[in-house]
């Protein structure tokens, strides 16, 4: 971040554990799109970190998955503007029955609900998987001191 008297890497980085907490406790996330002309979309969804990756749902026809169609890149940020982490990564629609099935457990239990796996059907709502190819976390109450990057190898 030039300009912004962030310390050097040597001065002290985040560590991956205070990250996967706010991805792992975050109740909503903001999700970043493009359309396939290039025009940005946010919009918060439930999201659980699930298997090394952010899971959410959404509708078939939503603007979300139409921007995802286009351009599957995207990103997610946690809810928190003081410590927030945000995960770049490939969005990857999952219609496999058993994976559905762990996200669906997994999301039930974090959100308190109990979905069924017809709810996830693929011809109505999209599982959508985002493994990261980058992390970026900081604290607001050590920002020149906190901003950390994670990067992951693609795929």
């Amino acid at each position: 971040m030039p300009g912004y008297g962030i310390r050097p890497p040597d001065a002290g980085l985040l560590p991956w554990s205070w990250a996967l907490e706010q991805l792992t406790t975050s109740r909503n996330f903001w999700l970043a799109t493009a359309s396939a002309e290039g025009s940005p979309h946010a919009l918060p969804v439930w999201a659980v970190w699930h298997e090394d990756a952010l899971w959410f749902s959404c509708a078939v026809g939503s603007r979300k998955r139409r921007n995802l169609a286009a351009h599957p890149r995207c990103s997610l940020s946690t809810q928190d503007p003081e410590q927030p982490v945000m995960v770049q990564g490939d969005a990857e629609i999952v219609v496999e029955p058993d994976r559905m099935a762990a996200f669906l457990a997994a999301s039930n239990a974090k959100y308190e609900v109990s979905y069924s796996l017809d709810f996830l059907h693929p011809a109505q709502n999209a599982t959508v998987r985002v493994a990261p190819r980058t992390v970026i976390g900081l604290r607001a109450a050590d920002f020149t001191g906190s901003p950390t990057r994670w990067r992951f190898p693609a795929g």
